[in-house]
C-alpha cells in the first residue's frame, strides 16, 4: 500500500463524523451508554466523589476547542496538554473513571466510541445517578489530535471570577445567563479545595478582610476547614448536600453558604440572582434548564480533524508513522 493512499485513507478516517445526534451508536456499539453508566455506577460505590468530578469534565473540555477529549491527552515532549493548566493542575481527578469505561467500550466494540462522547454519556450519568436529570444525549464527536496548556490557561475562569465576567465568558460561546446560572449547579455535588477559597476568607478584593457576603456561622466552619497553615489541597464540601444533585446549591447561594466566589457572586449580581431564586424555589424549573445547559454545551465543536481514540490518553498511532518505524 502507497504512503499517499494511506494518506487520502488517513484524511478521511480523520474529518468523518462531525454529525451529533442520539443514538449515533446504535448499530455500531448498541451497549454503549449502558457500558458508561455501569462504569460510572461502579465508581460512585467505589468513591462517591469521583462521579463529580468526571461531570466537571464536560465544561473543562468544551469550553477549550469544543467537546474534543482534548482535556484527556497526557502530555509529550513536543505537546503542553490541558491537565496542568491554571484551573486543571490539582483539581481535575478522577481520570481513571474514563480510562475504565474506555477500556469497556474497546472490549465491546474496539475503536467505536470516541473519548469526546464518553465525557459527554459519563457527564449526564453522573448527574442521574445522584438524583438528578436524566437526559437523552447527541453523540458523534471526534477526539482531538492535541491539546492546548495556553488555550485552557486563555478560556477557563478562576474560582475568584465574578458573575459579570462568567455572563461574558459563557457569551462567547452562545450561553445565556440563564445557562450560566443553572450550569452553575453542577456544583450542586462534589467538592472545591481550600486553596480555591483562602482569599476569600482572608483578603477579599486585598482588603485583609473575608468575603462580607458569607454568612457569618458559615465563614466560622470555613475558617476550621481552612486555617491560614491548612494544606491547601484539603477539600470542602461545594453545598450541604454534596452526594446528592438537587437545588440545595441554590438555597445555599441564597443563604450566604456558597463555598466559591464564583458561585456566591451569583446571589450578589443583580443580572443573575432573579434566576438563583428562581432555582432555588423550584427544582424541576433548575432540573430543566440544567438539561438544555448542558446540551447546549455539549453542541460546542472546534471543526478540526479528529479520531477515534484507542487510550483516551494519547493519540493513535497515524499509519505514515507507523511506515517510518518498519
Amino acid at each position: 500500500m502507497s504512503s499517499f493512499f494511506l494518506f487520502v485513507l488517513l484524511q478521511v478516517f480523520l474529518v468523518a463524523g462531525a454529525d451529533l445526534r442520539p443514538g449515533y451508536y446504535a448499530g455500531t456499539c448498541p451497549e454503549a451508554e449502558e457500558i458508561v453508566r455501569n462504569v460510572m455506577f461502579k465508581a460512585m460505590i467505589r468513591e462517591p466523589r469521583s462521579v463529580a468530578s468526571v461531570m466537571r469534565f464536560q465544561f473543562h473540555d468544551c469550553f477549550v476547542n469544543g467537546c474534543d477529549g482534548s482535556m484527556l491527552l497526557d502530555d509529550t515532549p513536543h505537546m503542553l496538554g490541558e491537565k496542568l493548566s491554571l484551573s486543571n493542575i490539582n483539581s481535575l481527578r478522577s481520570f481513571e473513571v474514563v480510562d475504565e469505561i474506555k477500556e469497556a467500550l474497546e472490549k465491546a466494540c474496539p475503536g467505536v466510541v470516541s473519548c469526546a462522547d464518553i465525557i459527554i454519556m459519563a457527564s449526564r450519568d453522573a448527574v442521574a445517578l445522584t438524583g438528578g436529570p436524566n437526559w437523552e444525549v447527541k453523540l458523534g464527536r471526534l477526539d482531538s489530535l492535541t491539546a492546548s496548556q495556553q488555550a485552557s490557561d486563555d478560556i477557563m475562569p478562576s474560582p475568584r471570577a465574578n458573575a459579570s465576567s462568567l455572563i461574558t465568558l459563557f457569551e462567547k460561546f452562545n450561553l445565556s445567563v440563564k445557562d450560566l446560572v443553572a450550569l452553575s449547579g453542577s456544583h450542586s455535588i462534589g467538592e472545591g479545595r481550600c486553596f480555591s477559597i483562602m482569599f476569600r476568607l482572608y483578603n477579599q478584593s486585598g482588603t485583609g478582610k473575608p468575603d462580607p457576603a458569607i454568612d457569618p456561622n458559615y465563614r466560622e466552619q470555613l475558617y476550621k476547614l481552612c486555617p491560614k497553615t491548612v494544606d491547601q489541597n484539603l477539600t470542602g464540601s461545594l453545598d450541604s448536600t454534596p452526594r446528592i444533585f438537587d437545588n440545595q446549591y441554590f438555597k445555599d447561594l441564597v443563604s450566604g453558604r456558597g463555598f466559591l466566589n464564583s458561585d456566591q457572586t451569583l446571589f450578589t449580581c443583580p443580572e443573575t440572582r432573579p434566576f438563583v431564586k428562581q432555582f432555588s424555589s423550584n427544582q424541576k424549573v433548575f432540573f430543566e434548564a440544567f438539561e438544555e445547559g448542558m446540551i447546549k454545551m455539549g453542541d460546542l465543536q472546534s471543526g478540526k480533524p479528529g479520531e477515534v481514540r484507542r487510550n483516551c490518553r494519547v493519540v493513535n498511532r497515524r499509519p505514515v508513522e507507523a511506515l517510518k518505524i518498519s
